[in-house]
């Protein structure tokens, strides 16, 4: 039998997602480096709602490319039809609006009314590897937003919305359509999407491993044989994960 290839708008599994909700962007990051992935934590970006933080959600890309004072005009945003607008009437749920700003902050990625509308779309998130505009607004925004600094300067003045749902860059890491997003308080952290499952189960299990560890090392002990486990510190965690399933 033929595995069907997985599609960039194909949604995760729902095990996937769990994993990786349960897991932290520090562990992933740790998965991904044994399988000699060690550039794929976006730089540079901050939660901009800390208590919305969490974030899970499928590639869907949009590149900027910069502005032009012929083409970029107030008047353009009048189209309904605006790449810009356009890539945030196409995001389905579940995906993460990425975008790339070349890592330039002069100017805002987008504002509030856009993720706004992103949010009721059903956008996993947003992440910007440049500014955003209505910095207030996303500090309450239910929805998980990545970016480096805020700036009140709308898009025209140095982006220039280009395509959407092609490779781009993002903070100096690739993104290509359907990877997939993880964010927390430490920074958001792309997985090739063929990557994902068995990261996700991975990262789910080292995580579960190391609350029990760390519950050694609160209790005084020290780290010989206790972290890294030997066997008789494993011994006692399947035990203790018997009882105590991470899922």
């Amino acid at each position: 039998m033929v595995d069907t290839p997985i599609q960039a708008s194909d949604p995760l599994p729902e095990r996937t997602e769990q994993a990786l909700r349960y897991a932290s962007t520090a562990t992933i990051t740790t998965q991904l480096l044994s399988r000699g992935l060690r550039n794929q934590l976006v730089q540079g970006l901050r939660a901009l709602n800390p208590e919305r933080s969490r974030m899970v959600g499928v590639a869907f890309t949009l590149r900027y490319v910069p502005a032009r004072e012929d083409i970029d005009v107030l008047s353009v945003f009048q189209d309904y039809d605006h790449p810009q607008r356009k890539a945030v009437e196409s995001v389905s749920p579940g995906e993460v609006l990425v975008i790339d700003s070349r890592g330039q902050q002069r100017a805002a990625s987008l504002g509030h009314i856009l993720a706004t509308r992103l949010l009721h779309r059903g956008c996993a998130g947003v992440v910007t590897d440049g500014s955003v505009r209505d910095s207030d607004g996303f500090a309450e925004l239910a929805m998980p937003t990545f970016a480096r600094n805020p700036s009140a300067n709308t898009n025209l003045i140095q982006h220039h919305a280009a395509d959407m749902q092609v490779p781009i860059g993002c903070g100096e890491v690739a993104v290509y359509p359907g990877d997939v997003l993880v964010g927390d308080h430490d920074g958001v952290v792309v997985i090739p999407r063929h990557l994902a499952d068995e990261v996700a189960e991975a990262a789910a299990a080292q995580e579960h491993l190391e609350a029990f560890v760390l519950s050694r090392v609160e209790s005084g002990l020290p780290l010989r044989g206790t972290y890294p486990p030997d066997a008789a510190t494993r011994a006692e965690y399947e035990k203790w994960a018997a009882e105590n399933p991470w899922r």
